[in-house]
């Protein structure tokens, strides 16, 4: 019991650390945590996640689900304008794990991503700037294009374009450690009608 109990501490102040902006990744929230405390136990990252939407609950409330809905029938209104392209909710918006700051993420899949950026622009979003990604993982090195936008209610968008071949390959997700599997227009549309501030997080 000691060392749960040691665990959900930790987990609660790395939380902390991330909710207020004193640290960006889970790592270095686990160890400065740790070490604040005088303890060598960490948390999963799931159990730091699951703390830190406790965390952004107790600190937002009503207006967090407020916010959630109104960044959730954005997204949709975004990948409706991007519907060609297999769009997909990720993030904290699909998770409905939102805090203050949160970004609304959307994955689309091409290969010419210049294409998807005519199409925003088509709709009237208006583009902040684009770059260029790439990751290594497990020996392969993966491209993908970024498109960082504002939308109307003034939240933040990351549009990440992949190759066409990455669509319906399954992701893991290194936070909660389930599969990644976002919600496509038709889901969302769902939720949005039937539970708008529905959580996706593993129980």
């Amino acid at each position: 019991m000691a060392t749960d109990d040691c665990k959900r501490r930790v987990a609660r102040e790395a939380a902390t650390l991330l909710y207020f902006g004193a640290e960006k990744e889970y790592k270095q929230a686990k160890d400065k945590a740790a070490q604040t405390l005088g303890t060598h136990f960490l948390p999963s990252n799931l159990e730091v996640a699951l703390e830190l939407d406790r965390i952004a609950e107790e600190q937002e409330g009503e207006k967090r689900k407020e916010r959630l809905i109104e960044m959730r029938t954005e997204a949709l209104a975004v990948m409706r304008l991007l519907s060609v392209f297999r769009p997909v909710l990720i993030g904290s918006v699909w998770r409905g794990t939102i805090k203050q700051g949160s970004d609304i993420d959307v994955a689309v899949y091409s290969d010419e991503p210049e294409a998807a950026v005519t199409a925003l622009k088509a709709g009237g979003v208006k583009i902040a700037k684009t770059a260029w990604t790439t990751v290594n993982k497990k020996g392969a090195t993966l491209e993908s294009y970024h498109i960082y936008a504002q939308t109307p209610a003034k939240h933040n968008l990351e549009v990440t374009v992949r190759a066409s071949e990455e669509a319906g390959k399954k992701r893991r997700c290194e936070t909660f450690g389930d599969e990644l599997k976002g919600l496509n227009i038709r889901e969302l549309e769902r939720v949005l009608q039937s539970h708008p501030t529905q959580q996706f997080i593993p129980q």
